[in-house]
């Protein structure tokens, strides 16, 4: 089973000064899936990147052409965010879908913001994000293709029934798997992220 402690994550700042990025993970299609072993801040070495950005000032964002990006605000109350002219107001918790190579920016009415970004080469995947509420009583699985990223509460991964659980941190990762399927348990709040490979 393989965690990826967010305290461990290196930020980087954006270019513009609005904020910084902690990448979780980024893989290529010739990986075959969603592994976090190839890891790059190079857009051209990756076909998909999961990350977490802090977002403190006002501004554009950096276009990915070929891209398509999943933002989902995980802290904070509401992102303005600009798509082509025209407005989205984001909410937490709620994944929003938008072209990588689109003209956007956002506005910070309420503060300060952290979102989770995906994205994902069109035509190599299809990422998704979904927002899961966890249950101490029914584990939820994270399977090959998936990461599970702890937004709020307290929870536990192993990687079976049988196994010890490991306690995790606020914004950790657990890297899915189909062998050893890791299962986390615990009161609180888990996005999935999903990068299924387009096929045909």
């Amino acid at each position: 089973m393989q965690i990826i402690r967010f305290a461990d994550l290196k930020p980087q700042p954006w270019r513009n000064g609005g904020g910084v990025t902690r990448e979780l993970a980024a893989g290529a299609a010739s990986s075959g899936s969603a592994s976090p072993e190839a890891t790059s801040s190079d857009a051209g070495a990756w076909d998909w990147r999961i990350s977490i950005a802090d977002v403190t000032r006002a501004g554009e964002y950096s276009p990915f052409p070929g891209m398509e990006r999943v933002l989902t605000v995980v802290e904070g109350e509401l992102l303005l965010l600009a798509v082509d002219g025209t407005e989205h107001p984001l909410e937490k918790y709620r994944p929003f879908r938008f072209p990588g190579g689109a003209a956007s920016s956002s506005a910070l009415p309420t503060g300060d913001v952290r979102n989770l970004n995906v994205i994902a080469r069109e035509g190599a995947f299809k990422a998704y994000t979904s927002i899961i509420e966890l249950s101490k009583k029914r584990a939820h699985p994270v399977f090959e293709g998936q990461l599970g990223v702890l937004l709020q509460g307290q929870a536990t991964a192993s990687p079976g029934q049988d196994s010890a659980p490991v306690p995790l941190g606020r914004y950790d990762a657990v890297v899915g798997s189909d062998t050893q399927t890791p299962e986390i348990l615990g009161r609180g709040f888990l996005a999935v992220v999903s990068l299924d490979p387009v096929t045909g």
